[in-house]
Parts: C-alpha cells; sequence; structure tokens
C-alpha cells in the first residue's frame, strides 16, 4: 500500500509540477503509459490530487462589483453566453463545486440544502476527504407523494463519499401538515439534536427555489406542497424559497404562513454561519435571489451573468 501511495505522488508530482509526459513518467517508474494513467486517477479519486480553478475574470466586472457592494456578498460571476438551460447550470455547478470544495476543511460542520442545482453541483465534487467532517442536512425531505425521496439521500451520500464525512440526517418532512406538529416535533430529542447542530454550521451551501423556474423548483413540483399551498403563499407575495422557507422579493419572510410548517433552517439563523455559499443558474429566479440577498443570508454567490443582470434590472 505505502509503494503505491508513493508511485502515485511520484507520478502527480512529475505529471502535475514538473509537466512531464506520461509516456516519460512511464519510463521512469518502469511501467505502461495506462498505468501511469491510472496512478493520476486514482491520486485525484483520493484527495491526492486536487484541481481548484481561479475565479473567472468575471468575477472583476461591473456587474459582479455592483452586487458586491449593494449586498456585501463575494460574487463569482460565470460567463454562459448563449448556453442552453441545462448548459448554464452545469457550467455554474461546475464552478460552484470547485469552491465550495476549496472552502471546506476538517473538522467542520457542513450544512446542504437539497435540491436541484445542489445536486448538480454534487455531480461535479472531486472526491477530497477531509477529518472529522459532518454533512448536515438543513431541511427536512420527505413529503406525502414520496416518503423515501431518493433525490435528498442521494445528495448526501455524494457528499459523504467525496468528503469522508459523516451525514447528520434531519428525519421530518419539508412541510409539516399542521404547525402544532411541527412544535411537538422540535421538543423530541432526536430533532434537537440536529437543530443544535444547524446552530453550529461552519459551513452553509443552498440555492434558491422560484415558484416558477425554467427549470423547475423541486420543492414545487414533487409533491411537497399542494395547489392550495402554492396559491396561498402566492397570494401572500412569496416568490420563493431559500431552505425550503418562503421568502418575498424584499426580503421579508416571517409572515408567509406556510413558514410555520416548514422545517428548513430559518434566515435569522443561516445569517449566523460564518461562510453561506449561494448557487442559481437561472434568471426566471432573479426575484428569490433578489429577495435572498436582501435578506443577508449569502456571503458568496456563484451565479451565471444572465441571472446576475435578471437581478440588477430588479434592483
Amino acid at each position: 500500500m505505502h509503494d503505491r501511495h508513493s508511485e502515485m505522488y511520484e507520478a502527480a508530482v512529475r505529471y502535475y509540477i514538473q509537466n512531464e509526459t506520461m509516456e516519460a513518467i512511464a519510463r521512469q517508474l518502469g511501467r505502461s503509459r495506462s498505468s501511469v494513467s491510472r496512478l493520476l486517477a486514482e491520486a485525484r479519486d483520493t484527495g491526492l490530487v486536487r484541481i481548484t480553478i481561479p475565479d473567472h475574470p468575471g468575477a472583476a466586472s461591473a456587474q459582479a462589483q455592483r452586487l458586491t457592494d449593494e449586498f456585501g456578498a463575494r460574487v463569482h460571476l460565470v460567463p454562459v453566453g448563449d448556453a442552453s438551460p441545462k448548459q448554464r447550470l452545469d457550467r455554474v455547478a461546475r464552478m460552484a463545486a470547485a469552491i465550495f470544495s476549496d472552502s471546506v476543511t476538517d473538522g467542520q460542520r457542513i450544512g446542504v440544502a437539497w435540491g436541484v442545482t445542489l445536486t448538480a453541483v454534487v455531480g461535479h465534487l472531486e472526491r477530497r476527504p477531509l477529518k472529522n467532517a459532518s454533512i448536515i442536512q438543513l431541511n427536512g425531505g420527505a413529503n406525502g407523494r414520496d416518503p423515501g425521496t431518493h433525490h435528498v439521500g442521494s445528495l448526501l451520500e455524494g457528499l459523504s463519499t467525496a468528503f469522508n464525512a459523516t451525514v447528520v440526517h434531519f428525519p421530518v418532512p419539508a412541510f409539516f401538515d399542521y404547525v402544532e406538529t411541527k412544535n411537538a416535533m422540535w421538543q423530541e430529542r432526536s430533532v434537537r439534536y440536529v437543530l443544535e447542530m444547524q446552530h453550529q454550521l461552519d459551513v452553509a451551501i443552498f440555492g434558491v427555489g422560484a415558484l416558477h423556474a425554467t427549470i423547475p423548483s423541486h420543492v414545487y413540483t414533487a409533491g411537497y406542497l399542494d395547489e392550495e399551498d402554492i396559491a396561498t403563499i402566492a397570494r401572500e407575495g412569496a416568490v420563493g424559497d431559500v431552505c425550503t422557507v418562503m421568502l418575498r422579493e424584499d426580503g421579508s419572510w416571517e409572515d408567509i404562513s406556510l413558514n410555520g410548517r416548514a422545517t428548513g433552517l430559518a434566515p435569522s439563523v443561516l445569517r449566523q454561519i460564518p461562510l453561506r455559499i449561494c448557487v442559481v443558474a437561472d434568471p426566471s429566479r432573479a426575484p428569490a435571489l433578489l429577495g435572498a440577498l436582501r435578506l443577508g443570508v449569502v456571503t458568496d454567490l456563484v451565479v451565471d451573468d444572465l441571472t446576475a443582470a435578471a437581478v440588477l434590472a430588479r434592483m
């Protein structure tokens, strides 16, 4: 095992630092080119080699600077040109995965919300084992139509694999049927344990949901809310959510009735986390993103240029 690690290390140094070709490394190690390729792949998979992406020059653009000046968030702007919605999400998710991976370290408690955007981000994470790190689910995931909520479990499993971290599940629905039920559950020891961990997070990563999005938000299309719920929150002025807590474009949220039944992390708690990475790749989510920025829940924003422009146009 030690010899294998030494070979991986030598191959990685020669290839990534000394810019030697695989053929030259193969000759030095007495191996075939394909063996060297496998050593390099294993070095990446085990976290021995980490490939990071610096901020694109667009992060210093006028768009990014205006958002930073207005809301105090670091803005990582991803140019997308005429990319399709799917391509746009993929490009933003790829950048977000690199930034997220570089932002976490050993021993941290990392809060993660589920959703379409975060699923895309996790799909781009390279393996980077951490020591004594924990992944804490930020919002309940079960719903009446899909109690197993497979996509939530897959997302958490992907994070656990990437960071070699333990997962703390939040075993409650995304929304309770009754406020009284939520209040009672919040007294249970198993639930209080997760809530206490959520109050001790070092990092959080999340997207923003929107009632009407080009790539539909999972919370509005997968049975979490019925037609009456959606009609009610629309009537109350909600434009989307952060961690399944509904919000308006002006950043208000506390008097939206559904939030009494929501299990996501309240913005007042979210704002206490030192690093809060928000990932958005859809101009139709601009009203919800603007609400999140006005709420002050974002320290780092990973966003495409079209969505950034849509936000600025609404300010």
